[in-house]
């Protein structure tokens, strides 16, 4: 919502968002990490911090990755209050921002809801981030919202095309936030709230944002599994 204040997480995909966000008003940012679509949005006007009650005027951040031109953008820009990484992550600190939007990307899905943020079986892709501390904060913020964002599928090297909402979870795969964290679920095929869900809800709902051709199998499965 235009006044929001958001956290977008690293990598390619809290990026494309950012790109995404020309048409919002008055947004405000408390971020571990800001990359060069934030100083793209400040230009534009989208971001300003106008709305803020916490450090309101001020991106408050951790530290910043990107261009040579994302860093002359940031150089001496009194819009950015950079802090260190604990404090910034503070679930209590998070908090005090109403209007707390966070949005995060995960590597997979179970169809209970757990994420697997960081790992694909025991093979380590990543670290946990700010990702759990964000999501606690926003869940305890004012109007706020907690967003995990994934595309429903991935490509293997011999072009297989495998589904990211599994029945279960690989073997060792590390999960990030729990089953009872989470809110909004978005694939390119639609959004799903599964907040308080029961277990049969939330897997028709993750199965309804799935690829369409791993649909029936999901389904499958989770009669299989007595879930639905």
């Amino acid at each position: 919502p235009d006044g929001s204040t958001i956290q977008l997480g690293f990598g390619g995909l809290g990026n494309a968002i950012g790109h995404m966000l020309y048409g919002k008003k008055n947004l405000g940012m408390h971020t571990e990490v800001v990359t060069p679509s934030v100083t793209e949005l400040v230009k534009a006007g989208v971001i300003d911090c106008s709305k803020k009650n916490f450090y309101p005027g001020k991106i408050v951040t951790g530290f910043a990755v990107g261009t040579k031109q994302f860093y002359e953008d940031l150089n001496r820009n009194e819009l950015f209050e950079f802090k260190e990484v604990h404090w910034v992550n503070q679930p209590e600190n998070i908090a005090k921002n109403d209007s707390m939007i966070s949005i995060n990307n995960t590597l997979m899905l179970d169809l209970t809801g757990q994420a697997a943020s960081e790992s694909i079986g025991t093979k380590q892709y990543s670290g946990t981030g700010g990702q759990v501390n964000f999501n606690q904060g926003a869940k305890m913020s004012r109007n706020g919202k907690r967003i995990l964002a994934l595309a429903s599928t991935y490509t293997e090297k011999d072009g297989t095309v495998k589904s990211k909402i599994l029945p279960t979870l690989p073997e060792g795969s590390v999960v990030t936030t729990s089953r009872n964290e989470l809110e909004f679920i978005v694939t390119e095929y639609g959004v799903v709230d599964i907040a308080l869900d029961s277990l049969s809800v939330r897997a028709k709902k993750l199965i309804s944002i799935a690829h369409p051709q791993f649909r029936d199998e999901l389904t499958f499965k989770a009669k299989k599994y007595n879930w639905i």
